[in-house]
């Protein structure tokens, strides 16, 4: 199933207190940018977030899930309507993401 386009729309307003955010949209799904790292995604209308060190800290009862097929497990995010918890959980995550690779010309 692929995520919709209003649920798309209610994460990113959840997140508007953070600048730089943005997304791309592959094969029905989203993914989910904090200053051109990868944070995470939106998949069958969840958002799943990288399970880093401050991740895991922030949300101690975590569900793990698979975004798709042969992908990495990841955290589901329930705490989607606290809109203070996700820009703490997206700040907490940010230094720990690796840079984005580039792409040779």
């Amino acid at each position: 199933m692929a995520s919709t386009k209003d649920y798309l729309d209610f994460v990113l307003d959840q997140l508007s207190d953070l600048e730089d955010i943005r997304f791309r949209q592959m094969m029905g799904e989203y993914i989910i940018y904090y200053k051109d790292k990868i944070i995470g995604g939106i998949y069958d209308d969840r958002f799943l977030v990288k399970p880093t060190k401050s991740v895991m800290e922030k949300i101690l009862d975590a569900s793990y899930e698979v975004p798709y097929d042969g992908a990495k497990e990841m955290i589901l995010v329930d705490a989607i309507d606290n809109r203070e918890f996700l820009r703490d959980l997206i700040l907490g995550m940010y230094e720990e993401l690796p840079e984005q690779k580039r792409k040779k010309s």
